[in-house]
């Protein structure tokens, strides 16, 4: 039997991981919304001085972990472990990364779920005693998406009002054995789910079934509500999405009073990014300038963070395939100190 296992996919970490550093870059309109001087550094423009958008956001991950390791004055030697990924092919962001930090590097690929893969897979090495320090990163780049899964953005293509913005930024973390910081207690694994949405311009209806499944189940597997939470959150469905989750969420019996979504959070709705905010870098930077704040602040004192992510890919789309979609989350807690 497995003994760190909770019901069907939830993982207990007995020895309490903890986030103990986070830092945030992100682009000139990612910065112009409601949460723009929250942000460790605002880009002044999207290439970042860069000859390519790849470039620039090869750039926003390394600086992003960079920082996250300099708050705890500590250097890429440090680390254990690098766990990293993106939305482009081969995940190129996360492995240039690795290459300029020079550490032990496991790449993953979630899509927009990335971020909550790699905190779950963290938590779990240090639980296991794998690791003393990992680092996590997630980035995404509004014009490297729209290259690899849309239409050039200089072709001014019409977006449909179901569409969300790929959010060009990037954030990494620092989970930590012992330390001092906001403690990682449980990851619930989500499974793929697949109701024959093949929208690719409304990723949030076909993933909002995702975050239904791991919500429930995470509840189910500890005998939790709801109510357990001061929130829980989303990582881009957006707001046709999360329309549909809190739908879902009612006919399964679960209040969604708690529920809000960072595709929400990131954009004000002047900015006119349509149905939301979107992206690996979406729930990322939200979680290290906003959420994470809330817990360290005392603000919050416990958040169910669901990061979910619609695993398609452009050969997949073109032919006519489904959007198979997941969602993983894990629990973060206020401060607290691991010894």
């Amino acid at each position: 039997m497995a003994q760190k296992k909770i019901g069907k996919q939830t993982f207990q970490f007995s020895s309490v991981p903890v986030v103990t550093s986070w830092a945030s870059v992100v682009g000139p309109k990612e910065g112009q919304g409601p949460l723009g001087d929250k942000y460790d550094l605002v880009l002044t423009d999207s290439l970042a001085g860069e000859k390519t958008w790849e470039k620039a956001e090869q750039k926003m991950m390394q600086y992003s972990m960079e920082l996250a390791l300099e708050k705890q004055e500590l250097l890429p030697k440090d680390l254990d472990l690098y766990l990293a990924g993106d939305l482009l092919n081969q995940i190129i962001s996360a492995n240039f990364t690795a290459r300029f930090l020079n550490t032990p590097f496991l790449g993953l690929y979630g899509a927009c779920s990335t971020l909550a893969q790699g905190l779950c897979v963290a938590g779990i090495l240090l639980e296991g005693g794998f690791a003393e320090k990992i680092g996590v990163s997630a980035s995404s780049h509004h014009d490297t998406a729209e290259r690899q899964f849309r239409t050039p953005t200089e072709l001014g293509d019409q977006r449909p009002m179901t569409a969300q913005w790929t959010v060009t930024g990037s954030a990494s973390f620092l989970v930590e054995r012992i330390g001092t910081g906001i403690m990682l207690t449980h990851a619930t694994i989500g499974k793929i789910n697949d109701l024959g949405v093949s929208n690719t311009q409304d990723l949030g209806s076909a993933m909002a079934p995702a975050a239904l499944d791991t919500i429930k189940t995470h509840l189910e597997d500890l005998g939790r509500s709801e109510d357990d939470y001061d929130l829980i959150v989303t990582g881009d469905l957006g707001f046709l999405g999360s329309n549909i989750l809190k739908e879902l969420l009612q006919q399964n019996d679960i209040s969604p009073k708690k529920i809000n979504d960072c595709g929400i959070m990131v954009y004000s709705p002047s900015q006119d990014t349509h149905a939301g905010g979107s992206g690996c870098g979406c729930s990322a930077v939200v979680l290290a300038a906003h959420l994470i704040e809330r817990l360290r602040k005392g603000l919050d004192q416990r958040i169910l963070f669901v990061g979910t992510g619609a695993l398609l890919s452009q050969i997949s789309a073109f032919q006519g395939e489904s959007i198979p979609c997941i969602a993983h989350a894990v629990v973060l807690e206020a401060r607290g100190e691991v010894k």
